[in-house]
C-alpha cells in the first residue's frame, strides 16, 4: 500500500503560484521604489522596525536557536539518528558534492567580509561580558569564539536540521517543497490551499529576497572599493552595476542549468577556490599562531557556547551582532530547508545533521580562523595595522588590510575578488532555485520562473545602489524585521521533528511500534484468553440458559 495519502487537491503541474510571485515580488518593488522616492523615510521607519524587532524578539530568536540545535543533537546521535530520509534510494551527490552545494546557501552571505572583520572588531571592542579579557592571545580566542557562535551551529541547524526533516518527511507524504509544508505537521493537508499557506510562503520568500539582494548589493559597493584601492578601477556606480551584472549572469546560468550540472559545478569551484585562499593567506602569514589561535578559541568556544548565545546583557551590542546575525539566519532557514530537503534524499537524520549542520559549521570556524587569525596575528604584531582601517571603513576594508599587509598583496587580492565573487553567485543561483520551488504550486520549477527571481533580485540590487549606501543598508536592516514571522513559522519543527521522524523509526522497523515487543505480545496474549474465557463463559451460560428453558417448558 502506498505510503502517499490520497489528496483532493488537483496537481497543477508547473504553473507558478501567482499569489506568491505577484505579492512577495510586489512587496520587494514597493521597497525598492519607497527607497528611489524617499530614501531618508525609508531608513528610519527601518531602524524604527528593527529596533522593535530586536528588543520584543531577540530573546526569543536566541532560544529558538539554541534549543533547535539542543534537540538535533539528540536526535541525530540517538538510535533514531540511523532514519532515513526521502526513500530507501542512494544519496544521489558523494559527500563532498553534496557538503559543497549546503555550504553555498549560508557562508557566502558573510563570505571574507565577515570572516576578515568580526574577530578584529570584537578583538578591539570586547563583547560586553568578556570585556575584562581583552587583549592579548586571551582576548584573541574570545574574539575568534564568539564569531563562531554567531557563524557556527545555530546558523546552520535552524535550516539544515529540524526544519529539513519536516520538509523531507512533507515531500515524502505528497506534500510541496515548499514553506508552508513546515505547518502540515500542524495543519495537515489543508494548509496546502488555507490562506495560512500562502501567507507563510510570501513571508519566508521576503525575508530571503531581503537576505540575498541586500548582500549582492553591499558586494557591488565592497568590490567597487578593493577594486579602486588595489588596482586603480573606478569605484563609481559604473563598476558597482558592472559587478553586479556579471555575478548576475553567471548565477542565472548556473540556474538554468539546474542542481545536477550548474549548482554542483559551481559550490565545487566555490569550495577549492575558498581552499587556495585560505592555503595562502594562513601560509603567508602564521601557521603557528594560526592553529593555536583555533585550538583556543574552540576551548573557548565550547566552554562558552551557550553563554554566548544567550546573552542578553547589553541591548544595542545585541541588536548589532547577536540579534542580528540570528534574525537573518532565521529568514534563511526555510528556503535553507527547502534546497537542503531537495539534494538530500537518500541520506539518514545522523548524517543530515552531521553534513548540514556540523560540517559547515567547522569548515566555517575554519574560514573564520584563516582570515579573522591572521588578521589578528598582524594587529597584535602591528597595533592598528587592521583595526585601524576597519573603525575608517567598515568591512571591506579589513580584508583589504589583510591582504595589503602580506607579501603578494596583488595575487592575493584577485583571489580574494574571485572568492568573493564565486561565493555570492552561489548563494544568489541556490536561493533563486528555492525562491522558485517556493513559488510553483507543484513539481520542478520552470526555467522561466528561476531566470526571473535571479534577475530579478540583481537588478533590485543595481536600483538599490542609485540610492547609495543607505538603500542597501536599509535592506540589510530590513532582513531582521522579515525574521519575526519566519520565526514564528519554525517554532512547531521543535516537537514536529521528533514526532515524525519516530514514526519513520517505527515504520523502518529501527524501534518497536506500540503493538510490538514482548510486553505487547503478552498483553495481547492475556487479552486473548481473557477474550476465550469470555466466550467460554458465555456459552456456558447460553447452555444453562438453554437448559431452564428447556426446564420450564417441559410439562
Amino acid at each position: 500500500m502506498s505510503s502517499t495519502p490520497r489528496t483532493r487537491v488537483p496537481e497543477t503541474g508547473r504553473r507558478p503560484d501567482p499569489w506568491v510571485v505577484g505579492v512577495s515580488g510586489g512587496l520587494l518593488v514597493a521597497f525598492v521604489l519607497a527607497a528611489l522616492i524617499a530614501p531618508a523615510w525609508v531608513s528610519g521607519a527601518v531602524d524604527t522596525a528593527f529596533a522593535w524587532s530586536g528588543r520584543w524578539f531577540g530573546a526569543y530568536w536566541q532560544v529558538l536557536l539554541l534549543a533547535t540545535v539542543v534537540i538535533a543533537t539528540v536526535l541525530a546521535f540517538s538510535r533514531y539518528g540511523r532514519v532515513r530520509m526521502g526513500g530507501t534510494d542512494a544519496p544521489a551527490f558523494t559527500w563532498f558534492r553534496w557538503v559543497a552545494m549546503v555550504l553555498t546557501t549560508l557562508l557566502a552571505a558573510g563570505g571574507v567580509f565577515w570572516a576578515a572583520a568580526e574577530p578584529i572588531a570584537h578583538y578591539v571592542d570586547a563583547p560586553p561580558q568578556y570585556a575584562h579579557l581583552a587583549g592579548g592571545m586571551e582576548g584573541a580566542s574570545v574574539a575568534l569564539a564568539q564569531s563562531f557562535v554567531h557563524w557556527g551551529f545555530p546558523a546552520w541547524a535552524i535550516g539544515g536540521s529540524l526544519a529539513t526533516l519536516v520538509m523531507m518527511r512533507g515531500v515524502e507524504k505528497g506534500m510541496p517543497l515548499r514553506p508552508r509544508t513546515l505547518l502540515w505537521p500542524v495543519m495537515g493537508e489543508r494548509i496546502r490551499t488555507h490562506w495560512i499557506g500562502a501567507v507563510v510562503d510570501i513571508s519566508c520568500v521576503v525575508a530571503v529576497v531581503a537576505g540575498t539582494v541586500g548582500p549582492v548589493g553591499f558586494l557591488g559597493l565592497q568590490m567597487s572599493y578593493i577594486g579602486g584601492e588595489m588596482f586603480g578601477m573606478g569605484s563609481g556606480f559604473g563598476t558597482q552595476v558592472a559587478i553586479i551584472v556579471g555575478l548576475t549572469v553567471i548565477a542565472t546560468v548556473s540556474v538554468l542549468s539546474g542542481v545536477n550540472r550548474g549548482i554542483q559545478l559551481l559550490s565545487r569551484i566555490n569550495v577549492w577556490a575558498a581552499l587556495a585562499l585560505i592555503l595562502c593567506v594562513v601560509g603567508l602569514s602564521s601557521l603557528p599562531y594560526v592553529v593555536d589561535l583555533f585550538l583556543q578559541a574552540s576551548a573557548v568556544h565550547v566552554r562558552e557556547f551557550v553563554p554566548m548565545t544567550l546573552f542578553r546583557g547589553d541591548e544595542e551590542w545585541l541588536g548589532y551582532w547577536t540579534v542580528f546575525f540570528f534574525g537573518w539566519f532565521i529568514g534563511y532557514g526555510p528556503i535553507m530547508a527547502i534546497f537542503i530537503a531537495r539534494i538530500s534524499k537518500g541520506r539518514t537524520v545522523r548524517q543530515i545533521f552531521v553534513g548540514a549542520t556540523v560540517l559547515p559549521a567547522v569548515v566555517t570556524a575554519v574560514w573564520f580562523t584563516a582570515l579573522g587569525g591572521s588578521g589578528l596575528w598582524l594587529e597584535q604584531n602591528d597595533p592598528g595595522a587592521i583595526s585601524g582601517p576597519y573603525a575608517e571603513d567598515g568591512l571591506p576594508a579589513a580584508a583589504l588590510a589583510i591582504v595589503q599587509a602580506l607579501p603578494a598583496s596583488g595575487l592575493l587580492a584577485m583571489l580574494i575578488v574571485l572568492v568573493t565573487l564565486i561565493f555570492f553567485a552561489s548563494t544568489l543561483d541556490t536561493m533563486s532555485y528555492s525562491i522558485s520551488s517556493s513559488s510553483m504550486h507543484s513539481g520542478e520549477p520552470s526555467g522561466l520562473v528561476r531566470a526571473f527571481w535571479c534577475v530579478g533580485m540583481g537588478a533590485a540590487a543595481i536600483v538599490l545602489l542609485t540610492v547609495g549606501d543607505n538603500g542597501v543598508e536599509a535592506l540589510q536592516s530590513f532582513i531582521v524585521v522579515t525574521a519575526v514571522p519566519v520565526g514564528l513559522i519554525l517554532l512547531p519543527t521543535l516537537w514536529s521533528a521528533p514526532r515524525l521522524v519516530r514514526e519513520m523509526a517505527v515504520e523502518q522497523g529501527i524501534v518497536p511500534g506500540p503493538g510490538s515487543g514482548p510486553a505487547a505480545v503478552a498483553v495481547a496474549g492475556a487479552g486473548a484468553g481473557a477474550e476465550s474465557g469470555s466466550d467460554a463463559d458465555t456459552g456456558a451460560e447460553t447452555e444453562i440458559g438453554a437448559g431452564v428453558e428447556r426446564e420450564t417448558a417441559a410439562p
